[in-house]
């Protein structure tokens, strides 16, 4: 019998690229010709709730997985029978009935500084809007610059392109993994330094989820997807997220790669405001429980937070 896998993913332009990307990445371990790719390996595009509202930041909405649960929803009533997100939209306890199926190698995790005039975050002129829905991004701009004006920037990546070529921004940020994907990787000015801006877990990688009980075969394909030196980072990053509590709500950030025998993680949280820093780094041998370190890691960070009197969601 000739096998099919839907592949479920968001609508939008970058989801589509990165899926399309997997897709073929899929074909060549399943052996799938080009001209059958189509019906062997069709497409499900999704609009998750986080599409739908582009007038607001995503922590006034709440809930999680904003971006996912739709399309984790047709999963589980079967409407496909693959997922492919971006890693750092996924929820880290997944759904009932669901499982990472595999995590490829991750693209540049670090943030991109773009801008039609300026060359860095500190060429910017004194009071210079910068444009941005992320709180840890917002965050860690005014801890660097306080006298910037942070302002709400949604909508797709080529729709937030065009606003600061047309001037409504000095200067946005920007996943760079994501311009790159798009073939837009010109249009970066500067990657910004992990040191000063600590990337989201998950960053620049993509997960593939499957159902439990999934297709039989599909955890093996998945398997030949998967990278392991990136899926061990992200193990990391995620155990850190998950002591750190966060969410769009809270601005944290967390970093892991490999060094030798060793795995390399940082760990911050900062209040929205950027007045204040909480951070750590550990490195953790490969030989160790390494979501176990990186998670305690992560508590410690959480704890001088909480001593400092912050409080779990700003």
């Amino acid at each position: 019998m000739t096998l099919t896998l839907r592949i479920g993913t968001r609508r939008s332009t970058l989801a589509m690229t990165q899926t399309g990307h997997i897709r073929q990445a899929l074909a060549g371990a399943l052996g799938v010709d080009a001209a059958d790719i189509d019906a062997r390996l069709p497409l499900v595009p999704i609009v998750t709730t986080g599409d739908r509202i582009q007038d607001r930041r995503l922590l006034e909405v709440g809930g999680k997985a904003l971006f996912t649960k739709e399309i984790e929803a047709a999963l589980i009533d079967g409407r496909c029978d693959l997922a492919v997100h971006s890693l750092k939209d996924v929820p880290v306890e997944p759904p009932p009935g669901l499982k990472l199926a595999a995590i490829p190698v991750r693209e540049d995790p670090r943030d991109a500084f773009v801008s039609e005039r300026f060359d860095s975050v500190l060429d910017l002129p004194e009071g210079a809007r910068v444009g941005t829905a992320s709180l840890r991004r917002q965050a860690q701009l005014l801890a660097l610059r306080p006298d910037l004006r942070i302002e709400l920037l949604r909508g797709n990546v080529d729709t937030r392109l065009k606003r600061v070529a047309d001037g409504e921004f000095e200067a946005i940020l920007l996943a760079a993994s994501g311009l790159n994907r798009l073939g837009r990787g010109d249009r970066i000015r500067a990657l910004l330094p992990v040191e000063d801006f600590v990337p989201a877990p998950g960053q620049g990688a993509l997960a593939l989820q499957t159902r439990e009980d999934g297709a039989p075969g599909l955890d093996q394909w998945g398997a030949a997807l998967n990278h392991p030196a990136t899926a061990l980072a992200i193990i990391a990053e995620r155990a850190a997220m998950r002591a750190l509590e966060g969410s769009c709500r809270t601005a944290v950030g967390a970093h892991a790669w490999l060094e030798g025998e060793d795995l390399v993680l940082i760990a911050e949280r900062l209040r929205p405001d950027g007045t204040r820093r909480w951070r750590e780094t550990a490195r953790i041998p490969l030989s160790s429980d390494v979501e176990a370190a990186a998670e305690a890691l992560g508590q410690t960070v959480q704890n001088r937070a909480l001593v400092d009197g912050e409080p779990f969601e700003n």
